[in-house]
C-alpha cells in the first residue's frame, strides 16, 4: 500500500510540475530573470503550492501516525545556521544557472530533455559529495571525541 501511495503521489506531482511549466527550463529561468523578461506565472505556482502544503503541516501536526499508519516525521522548527544558508545559495545558483531543480529536472529527464540529463547527473554527484563529506565531518568528530 505504501508504495502504491508513493507511486500516485509522485505521478501527481509530476502532472503537476508539467502543467505549471515548472519542468520547463526557459519558463523558470524567465521567472528569475527579475530585471529583464520577467514572467511572474510561476508565483500563482508557488504561491498554490505554499498554500496546499501549510493546510497539509497544519492537518499532519494534529495526527500521531499517517494515514497509512506510518509514524509521523515532520521537521522540528530549528535555526538558521552556516549550513543551511550556504545550502540554500548553493541550491539557489543551481536553479538559476539550469533552471531545473530536483524534482522537475527528474520530470524533464523523464521527457527525454538532453540539459537534465547534465543536470540530475550534476545533482546526483553533489548529493555524493556532500555525503562523503558528511562522512569524514562525523569520522573526525568521533576521532576527535575519543
Amino acid at each position: 500500500m505504501q508504495a502504491l501511495a508513493s507511486f500516485i503521489a509522485g505521478l501527481v506531482l509530476g502532472i503537476g510540475l508539467l502543467v505549471s511549466g515548472m519542468a520547463n527550463p526557459a519558463k523558470v529561468l524567465g521567472f528569475l530573470d527579475l530585471f529583464g523578461r520577467w514572467d511572474p506565472s510561476l508565483l500563482l505556482v508557488m504561491g498554490g503550492a505554499i498554500a496546499v502544503a501549510s493546510l497539509g503541516f497544519l492537518a499532519a501536526r494534529r495526527r500521531g501516525r499517517s494515514v497509512l499508519g506510518a509514524d509521523m516525521k515532520l521537521p522540528a522548527a530549528g535555526h538558521i545556521d552556516r549550513r543551511l544558508v550556504v545550502g540554500s545559495l548553493v541550491f539557489g545558483v543551481g536553479w538559476g544557472i539550469a533552471g531545473f531543480c530536483p524534482g522537475p529536472g527528474l520530470v524533464a529527464l523523464g521527457l527525454g530533455e538532453p540539459k537534465a540529463l547534465v543536470f540530475v547527473l550534476a545533482m546526483g554527484l553533489g548529493m555524493a559529495g556532500f555525503e562523503v563529506l558528511e562522512w569524514l565531518r562525523r569520522r573526525n568528530i568521533e576521532t576527535t571525541a575519543t
